[in-house]
């Protein structure tokens, strides 16, 4: 590629989530921020019911309905990677014809189908670099009970959980509570195990409240993590690169509501965003020494927010989650985080945009082929 070229970049985001419209918003911040000079953006859009669309304005068709976007495809097969404008023939039948070749494709997807693995796989299968954690590292971050089991490998604190299955949950619902009773005690929290932004959380005091809680949850995924409250202050750390990458300064939450709600998150300006963190210098490298440490564990790349639980009575980190993509509107947390670092918006798109072609380029050099007679 020469250096007078710019660089093709694919931006896909919407998606079919409970977070599509969050998407929207992150989405919206990074084609705003990217360098035109640097790079030719292509947008993707991807409906609430999966379809993908492009060409025209898909940003605008997903938000109002009223802008022109034409259907379209990414085949996940190695070659000129490309996105595919679906043409109609006749009424049975589409034509695809391949339009603009791209370069590097920048996720901006979060929630299931597109956060968990499944989007990186098929841009695995296209042999196209993308911005972000891998299939591996994409699935097990996604999803709540597996991190946490890789976390305690990792010999990183979590808080006392149980996971319920949504079957368990509407054939026996009291052998559930009794289980949940013994084994934790109020409040406890209870989240969808895939997914994100808060969306399906609540927080139980009671019985009554863990009933409405574990229905709630239960609207968004077959299995279900109840955790052990706490009283904690909520901190999140920023963490960059591929194979060697740093942290960021901690940010510290102040929810408005009871705990860092979507509502909080997205529709409400209540909530505080401390940054950095009013911690000591021992507990501040201890969260993004624990950060890179959960980030490598899960074999991350590109990007990642790893939230923290700080015990207000003991001053002990739990680890809570990491978000492999993570909210990325210019005033999001992550962004916020690098920012406050020494690293602008732009700038951190320019870096996630090369970590990804880094590693695309490093993948290349393994082989795919084995023959007994070749050393």
């Amino acid at each position: 590629m020469s250096a007078s070229k710019r660089i093709r970049v694919g931006v896909i985001f919407g998606g079919r989530s409970g977070e599509h419209e969050v998407s929207l918003r992150s989405a919206a911040s990074v084609l705003g921020a990217i360098d035109p000079e640097k790079y030719e953006v292509v947008p993707i859009g991807i409906t609430p019911q999966g379809h993908w669309i492009a060409g025209g304005d898909p940003m605008a068709a997903l938000t109002s309905g009223e802008a022109a976007a034409a259907p379209a495809a990414l085949i996940g097969e190695p070659g000129q990677p490309s996105i595919k404008a679906l043409e109609p023939i006749d009424q049975e039948t589409s034509a695809m014809r391949a339009t603009a070749p791209l370069d590097v494709i920048f996720p901006v997807l979060h929630g299931p189908f597109g956060e968990d693995g499944t989007v990186q796989g098929l841009l695995e299968l296209a042999d196209i670099p993308y911005v972000g954690a891998g299939v591996v590292g994409s699935a097990v971050g996604m999803d709540k009970v597996i991190f946490k089991s890789v976390m305690t490998a990792y010999g990183i604190p979590v808080l006392p959980y149980r996971l319920v299955l949504r079957s368990e949950w509407e054939v026996n619902p009291d052998r559930v509570l009794k289980a949940l009773e013994e084994s934790l005690h109020y409040p406890m929290f209870v989240k969808p195990a895939n997914l994100g932004s808060s969306v399906g959380i609540s927080k139980a005091d009671s019985r009554e409240g863990l009933v409405r809680a574990l229905g709630e949850a239960s609207r968004y995924d077959r299995r279900l993590v109840v955790e052990q409250g706490i009283d904690a202050r909520e901190i999140e750390v920023s963490v960059l690169g591929n194979e060697d990458p740093i942290a960021s300064i901690p940010g510290e939450i102040i929810p408005g509501d009871e705990f860092y709600s979507y509502t909080d998150k997205y529709l409400s300006d209540e909530a505080q965003l401390l940054i950095p963190a009013p911690l000591d210098e021992v507990t501040t490298q201890k969260a993004q020494e624990i950060a890179i440490k959960a980030f490598k564990a899960i074999d991350c790349a590109g990007l990642g927010r790893v939230d923290f639980l700080l015990d207000s009575q003991t001053g002990e980190l739990w680890m809570n989650e990491i978000n492999t993509i993570p909210g990325f509107t210019s005033i999001s947390m992550y962004p916020r985080l690098w920012e406050a670092s020494g690293l602008p918006y732009p700038e951190l798109i320019d870096r996630l945009i090369m970590l990804a072609l880094d590693r695309h380029m490093d993948k290349a050099r393994s082989q795919t082929s084995y023959s007994s007679g070749s050393r």
